[in-house]
């Protein structure tokens, strides 16, 4: 697990440049993961959630320069098709990448060392007031430009215990 009082200044310093207003509760609140791999400043994410009901979830996602999140998909659970979800970019660039044609020269480069566990390459860049929805059940993962990055996630119910990642090591929830 990383250092979260190392990585809180420059996080909370995105989400200011964003001009996002968190409460100090959402402050506390701030979730930063290294999905378990131990590389934070190359593979994780942060995260603040605002709501997360039976129908509905809002949060924000930050990423550090160049920090990428792994490749995954929200699975069907119960009677929910998975989660869908819309991505709003608020400050920097993100590449998120999903199936379909790859992309010739695609902007982001995964961890050289995890690279197999990325399988799909059809490159859509969010700027700043971009959005894209990805549908459930859908193999995604994402990086953030060279000055980082916050994303504004709008989704049906997450449920971030039941994500299925290609790389076996990953874990979103910490035990």
């Amino acid at each position: 697990m990383p250092d979260r009082d190392r990585y809180r200044p420059p996080i909370l310093d995105l989400l200011r440049r964003a001009g996002i207003v968190l409460t100090p509760k959402e402050v506390d609140a701030l979730e930063v993961t290294d999905l378990g791999l131990g590389a934070f400043e190359q593979t994780g994410l942060s995260l603040v959630v605002y709501v997360n009901t039976d129908r509905v979830c809002a949060k924000e996602l930050v990423l550090l320069p160049r920090q990428t999140c792994p490749q995954h998909r929200h699975p069907p659970v119960g009677d929910s098709p998975g989660k869908e979800e819309t991505f709003r970019c608020r400050l920097g660039e993100v590449y998120l990448y999903v199936p379909g044609d790859a992309t010739q020269a695609p902007v982001a480069s995964p961890p050289a060392a995890d690279r197999e566990h990325y399988t799909v390459w059809r490159q859509i860049v969010l700027k700043p007031g971009d959005q894209y929805t990805i549908p459930p059940d859908t193999w995604h993962w994402f990086q953030a430009g060279p000055e980082g990055a916050v994303v504004s996630e709008f989704s049906t119910r997450s449920t971030d215990e039941h994500d299925v990642f290609t790389d076996p090591r990953v874990r979103r929830v910490e035990p």
